[in-house]
């Protein structure tokens, strides 16, 4: 599957590369390649950006020199940045603290890798790290151990998961099956995202919401070119064609606000909630209402207000004729 590598991650890799080279002239391309964790076309591709890449000016001393034709590289003219990115004491204590935070999660970490660096970051910061044992990331609620380290060996293996699924929007159980693609953390929650193949589509499953998950014999095959998902401003992607309900929420049922996904959520000095989602089976709607007893209230649309209450009174009346014949 081809990767693709964003401008930021290749510029750091070359602001690292730079300084690294120029405390080993002469190197051979196949060390270099192996040292920096690339390809050797890629080590070639990369010295052929610093080529022309220097200080403001564009003559030819301005630039970085670099050599390799021979199977030996040399970089020189390079002093601007020929010192080490280092981090600063706010970067160095943030890594701290998510790296502890990602230690922490069962059998999401390689934990050996994590502690080494974590060992590393907290005596170069020496006296600074008192300041991160001040915070603390809870990612609430907690994966079960077993669970996640199936997870993982699915993403480490390339095999194809059988999951036992909840669907909050749903309020349904489902059995499928999924190609592991990542696990990513969104909001204090995990989340493993997959091409799910009941759906044909790219999925993403909240790890506390997944009952039961079986490693499968058979290799996990995701599509080649799979839709980027980006979860910068949380997971939630609704979809269009489902309908838009507006609802009332009592306090006593404010938790479901805090437990469906929604695209706008007013909470009122009273505990009450405003509530406006989209609603993929109204079936679902219709089970929440009659079980909160009250406590959801909905407002629009007309014909599912009327629904609704049509489907309270039917159930309200079977129980008065179910009493009767006792």
């Amino acid at each position: 599957m081809a990767t693709y590598e964003s401008a930021t991650s290749r510029v750091a890799r070359l602001l690292t590369m730079v300084p690294w080279l120029l405390h080993r002239q002469g190197i051979d391309l196949a060390s270099a390649a192996a040292e920096l964790g690339v390809s050797e076309a890629q080590v070639v591709e990369d010295l052929q950006v610093l080529f022309v890449c220097g200080l403001p000016g564009h003559y030819p001393d301005d630039l970085i020199e670099a050599s390799w034709e021979d199977g030996r590289v040399f970089v020189g003219n390079a002093d601007a940045i020929a010192r080490p990115l280092r981090l600063g004491r706010d970067e160095a204590l943030a890594l701290i603290v998510a790296l502890r935070a990602l230690a922490a999660t069962p059998g999401l970490a390689e934990r050996d890798a994590i502690d080494r660096t974590l060992a590393k970051l907290v005596t170069a910061a020496g006296d600074a790290t008192g300041s991160a044992d001040q915070v603390r990331v809870d990612l609430d609620p907690p994966v079960d151990a077993e669970l996640a380290a199936r997870v993982r060996t699915g993403l480490t293996e390339q095999r194809r998961l059988h999951l036992r699924y909840t669907s909050a929007s749903r309020d349904e159980t489902t059995e499928r099956d999924v190609d592991p693609v990542r696990v990513l953390s969104v909001d204090g929650r995990w989340y493993l995202e997959g091409w799910c193949h009941r759906a044909q589509d790219i999925r993403l499953f909240r790890l506390d919401r997944i009952e039961h998950v079986d490693l499968l014999d058979v290799p996990a095959t995701p599509p080649e070119e799979l839709p980027h998902r980006s979860v910068g401003s949380g997971v939630y992607t609704p979809d269009p064609q489902d309908l838009l309900v507006t609802l009332d929420l009592a306090p006593r049922s404010a938790w479901v606000a805090e437990q469906i996904p929604a695209e706008q959520v007013e909470p009122r000095d009273d505990g009450s909630v405003h509530m406006v989602l989209r609603v993929a089976d109204p079936r679902w709607l219709h089970r929440l209402v009659l079980r909160e007893g009250g406590g959801v209230r909905v407002v629009e649309p007309a014909d599912v207000v009327t629904a609704v209450r049509e489907g309270a009174l039917a159930a309200l009346s079977g129980n008065r004729s179910e009493a009767a014949g006792r």
